[in-house]
């Protein structure tokens, strides 16, 4: 008999805002099509989108290091950093 394929648990994070820039969510860095999608993917689907949200995150934080380079509110900065 075969074990039972485990569950590719939902990366979300309870912090579900679109950046509107880069449509990604702030929190789990998924597409809004990724998100909406997530119920009715498969394993295989599941881990692929997983896989790709390290360099999403690492994307993320070029770009904000960046921004604080060229003077941006560390305010707004410290907002956007927050993975929670």
């Amino acid at each position: 008999m075969t074990a039972p394929t485990p569950v590719v648990p939902s990366p979300c994070t309870g912090i579900c805002t679109l950046d509107p820039d880069s449509g990604f969510c702030d929190g789990c860095m998924r597409t809004i099509d990724e998100i909406a999608a997530w119920g009715s993917l498969d394993g295989r689907a599941r881990r692929t989108v997983w896989k790709s949200l390290p360099a999403r995150r690492q994307a993320r934080s070029v770009i904000l290091s960046e921004a604080k380079d060229l003077g941006a509110d560390p305010e707004i900065l410290r907002f956007a950093q927050d993975d929670r």
